[in-house]
């Protein structure tokens, strides 16, 4: 038996004991309180940064202070994923999933009230730190609840949260904003907190402890991983905003980030009661499936930060227009989700991932072409090309990853590949801030070249504008001003739309390279695989 099936509450065989004890119904009422739990943290991760702005205003903030109302929560996020599966085994996965679920709710309340700027992050940390449990353990749950043959429309109903809540989130997060203010965003997760606890106590199974379980906390295990990845994620939510490693403070996260996650790896692979079972990735589909999820996390996460941000810096949308701009690509994401699962019944999960790298690649290129005459309707197909491609690749990776893995090695398993994700969403956003700001000083240095008042063209197009500004009423010597300005800022809006280009197919180019994983991952199906495939 592996160290993963010592740690475990109940066997394989209990687990199906008490889902054949239930009526056939009963799992999706499981189904259904574990995906809710799920979107409220997936929701929760996206829908303060709308009304961070009214938030610094409101309690008093710079612009880097209040960023760690977001960073604050990542960094709690990641650091719990990993350790879901140990701390559902030594609790209880119906207790420790509702003690989750609780804290998340309580954490929300102290959210809304606080008064002060350390009070708001500490609250988020605690939210995070509940919200991470809820996300791993939720997923784990469905593959222990479910056979294999329905494992695709239960990770169906799994992926309808983590794909819809980040649209979802600036969506919701811009409305309450607007109409009832931001504390209304925490507020609004206390009715779906209170109605997932009474659902998981009520629908879930009970926990069986095992008396052959191994009591023993691994303590340093637990301390050098939040030492890492914390320190990894700050890095990485704070590196554009301190000039990465002309920071000292960068350069020191770095540091302990390195130390900390070397001196983890040693520790978990050499004692025998690990907090984080790193000994799964012996599966060659974990492995490979988890490089291929951290991929996805940059075009989920990544992709979807630029696209907001290009809409409101380039066509000056509002919070609320960016939302709605992005909610009919969720809606299409719902629809292909559960057809996504049917298919990967039939067909060959890998095949299906290769048409939904495709779809992306291609749609990214094609919002390449972005130009300063773009508008809301030429980006409205590309959007919903993009949850279709999206959604063809997340389901059927999920499968193909973690279906050829034993029923034992499932918790440490979803923990593990749900952390990829998430550090891949994290290193996505970090680095394709970085590019951004790079690719658009190197473009407007190019432009720049081009744009000489020894110019013969360039000294027509200004004296056309400054004759212009003068027919709207500008005296000479303020009309020329004007026009400079109006050149430089034609200049940056050139810039900023090739650097938006750049990325695009920068991402598209890593979802085309990528594909080569697909021969490291399992098949996924339900109906053959046997359940200690390697």
């Amino acid at each position: 038996m592996s160290d993963a099936a010592s740690l475990t509450l109940h066997s394989p065989i209990e687990a199906e004991d008490d889902a054949t004890a239930r009526p056939g119904w009963w799992k999706w009422l499981i189904a259904l309180t574990a995906a809710l739990g799920a979107i409220l943290e997936v929701i929760d991760t996206s829908i303060v940064n709308v009304a961070l702005p009214e938030m610094q205003g409101n309690l008093g903030a710079t612009l880097s202070e209040i960023g760690w109302v977001v960073t604050g929560y990542a960094v709690a996020n990641v650091v719990v994923i990993p350790l879901s599966a140990w701390l559902g085994d030594y609790f209880g996965k119906k207790k420790y999933f509702i003690f989750c679920l609780i804290g998340f709710t309580l954490a929300s309340v102290l959210c809304g009230f606080a008064t002060s700027l350390p009070m708001l992050i500490i609250s988020r940390v605690l939210q995070g730190l509940m919200g991470g449990g809820l996300l791993a353990k939720a997923q784990s749950i469905l593959f222990e609840t479910f056979p294999r043959e329905e494992q695709g429309l239960a990770q169906g109903v799994f992926g309808l949260g983590v794909m819809i809540g980040p649209a979802l989130g600036p969506t919701l997060g811009g409305y309450l904003t607007d109409t009832l203010g931001w504390r209304s965003i925490f507020f609004i997760n206390i009715p779906f907190g209170i109605l997932a606890v009474i659902m998981a106590a009520l629908f879930f199974v009970p926990d069986k402890l095992n008396a052959h379980m191994n009591r023993r906390v691994d303590w340093w295990g637990i301390g050098l991983l939040t030492l890492g990845l914390a320190c990894f994620q700050t890095m990485l939510e704070e590196g554009q905003t301190e000039d990465w490693f002309s920071s000292d403070f960068i350069v020191v996260m770095a540091i302990l980030s390195f130390l900390g996650l070397a001196l983890f790896i040693w520790r978990e692979m050499s004692i025998d009661y690990p907090a984080v079972n790193l000994r799964v990735l012996r599966y060659k589909s974990l492995a490979a499936g988890s490089v291929f999820s951290m991929v996805l996390g940059m075009g989920l996460y990544g992709a979807l930060f630029v696209i907001p941000v290009f809409a409101q810096s380039i066509l000056h949308f509002t919070a609320m227009q960016t939302g709605l701009l992005m909610l009919p690509s969720a809606v299409v994401s719902a629809m292909f989700m559960m057809l996504g699962s049917q298919l990967s019944r039939w067909i060959d999960p890998r095949f299906i991932i290769a048409i939904g790298a495709t779809i992306l690649a291609f749609t990214l290129f094609s919002l390449a072409g972005i130009n300063p005459n773009t508008g809301e309707d030429s980006l409205y197909w590309p959007l919903i090309w993009r949850g279709i491609g999206t959604v063809l690749m997340f389901l059927p990776l999920t499968l193909a990853t973690l279906g050829p893995i034993a029923k034992e090695d499932i918790p440490a398993a979803t923990g593990f590949f749900n952390l990829t994700r998430q550090i891949g969403g994290s290193i996505g956003i970090a680095v394709l801030t970085t590019v951004l700001a790079q690719r658009e000083n190197f473009h407007r240095s190019v432009l720049s070249e081009h744009i000489s008042l020894y110019n013969p063209n360039v000294r027509a197009q200004l004296a056309g504008m400054a004759q212009g500004f003068q027919h709207g009423g500008s005296p000479a010597t303020v009309a020329k001003s004007q026009a400079l300005m109006a050149m430089d800022n034609i200049l940056n809006l050139q810039a900023s739309i090739l650097s938006f280009s750049d990325i695009f197919w920068m991402v598209g180019i890593a979802f085309i390279l990528s594909m080569g994983l697909l021969f490291f991952l399992g098949k996924g199906n339900p109906a053959s695989m046997p359940t200690d495939a390697h």
